[in-house]
C-alpha cells in the first residue's frame, strides 16, 4: 500500500506501525523521524514563520482565515505522481493541516483514485484510536494493537507511580501572544501525569485567553508547550510566560514532540510531565525535552 501522510502525527504513527516503507510522501512539517522529510516526496508546503514573533504569527493565521485563503500549499500534481492508496490527513483543526476535504477536492480534479481517511481525535483516548483506525486500513491491525497495548502499559505504571500524591494545579499554555488555553487531549496529559489541569479545555478547541484569566485559574505551575516548537522555541516563549506570571513557577517543554501532535509520542509527553510534577516518581526525559525557566524563591 502506498501512503502519503498530511500529517506530522500521522507519519509518526506510520513509522511507529512499521509502515515506514510504505510512506511515499509528506508534510513540510513532518521531521520525526528525520528521514520522512529528507527521503520522502513533500506534497505539502506553508509558510516559513522561523523568523516571525508568536504575535506575527498569529496575525498571520487570523488574516489568512479571515480572508477565507490557505495556510498551507497542496502540490497536487506531486500527490497525483504519487498514485497513492491511502491519505492520512484531519479537520481538526486549519492552523495545524490542510483539511481532507481540500484533499478530497483536489483528487476528484486530477481524477486519483485514493481513499482519504481523517484522523481527527479530541482526547487521549481518541488518539489512542486513530493508531488503531490506521493500524486496520494498512493490514496493520495487529502491529496497532500491541503498540496501543504497550502505550496503554506505560500509561497504567505512570498512574501507580503518582497515586495517592497531590496532585497540583497546571496551566498548559500553547501559545503566549496572545495565551491560548491547553485543549483537545492536552488536559488529558496533565491528568494522566498526576496533575490537575487549570485554565484548560478538555476535548474542546482551544481558544484565547488573558494572563489575568490563567492566574485566576490558581496554578501551581504553568507549562508552556508552543504549537510547532521544540525546546528552543518553548523556553523563548516560556520566558514571556514568567514576565507574565512572576509568581508561578513556569517550564518550558518539547511541545511538538512531546504534547501537540496527537500520536505515540504523547505518552512520552505524559512521563516528561510527571517528572515535572512529582520528581524522583518517574524517571527524568531525554536530555532537550523539558526545562524549568521560573522558580519563584
Amino acid at each position: 500500500m502506498r501512503l502519503v501522510s498530511l500529517l506530522p502525527s500521522a507519519t509518526e504513527i506510520v513509522y511507529a506501525l512499521g509502515l515506514g516503507g510504505d510512506l511515499v510522501g509528506v508534510t513540510f512539517e513532518c521531521d520525526e523521524p528525520p528521514a520522512a522529510r529528507t527521503e520522502k516526496t513533500v506534497v505539502v508546503a506553508g509558510k516559513d514563520t522561523s523568523g516571525m514573533t508568536p504575535a506575527e504569527i498569529d496575525g498571520y493565521v487570523r488574516g489568512q482565515l479571515a480572508a477565507g485563503a490557505d495556510l498551507y500549499t497542496l502540490r497536487a500534481d506531486a500527490l497525483a505522481g504519487l498514485r497513492p492508496d491511502l491519505i492520512l490527513t484531519q479537520d481538526l483543526c486549519r492552523v495545524c493541516a490542510l483539511p481532507s476535504g481540500h484533499v478530497s477536492q483536489a483528487l476528484d480534479y486530477l481524477g486519483c483514485r485514493a481513499d482519504v481517511l481523517s484522523l481527527d481525535p479530541y482526547s487521549l483516548e481518541e488518539v489512542l484510536a486513530t493508531i488503531l483506525a490506521v493500524g486496520e486500513r494498512t493490514g496493520a491491525a495487529g502491529r496497532a494493537a500491541r503498540l496501543v497495548a504497550g502505550l496503554r502499559e506505560r500509561l497504567a505504571a505512570v498512574a501507580a507511580r503518582v497515586a495517592g500524591r497531590p496532585r497540583p494545579r497546571v496551566a498548559v499554555v500553547e501559545w503566549v501572544d496572545p495565551p491560548f488555553a491547553a485543549a483537545h487531549w492536552i488536559p488529558d496529559l496533565v491528568t494522566a501525569a498526576g496533575g490537575e489541569p487549570v485554565a484548560a479545555r478538555p476535548g474542546q478547541r482551544s481558544v484565547p485567553l488573558t494572563w489575568a484569566e490563567i492566574a485566576a485559574a490558581g496554578p501551581d505551575l504553568v507549562i508552556v508547550a508552543p504549537c510547532g516548537y521544540h525546546l528552543a522555541g518553548a523556553l523563548a516563549q516560556a520566558r514571556a510566560a514568567a514576565a507574565n506570571l512572576p509568581a508561578v513557577p513556569v517550564w518550558a517543554i518539547d511541545a511538538d514532540a512531546l504534547v501537540v501532535r496527537p500520536g505515540p509520542r504523547l505518552v512520552d509527553g505524559v512521563e516528561a510531565i510527571a517528572a515535572i510534577l512529582h520528581p524522583g516518581a518517574v524517571a527524568d526525559p531525554a536530555a532537550g525535552r523539558i526545562a524549568v525557566v521560573h522558580s519563584p524563591g
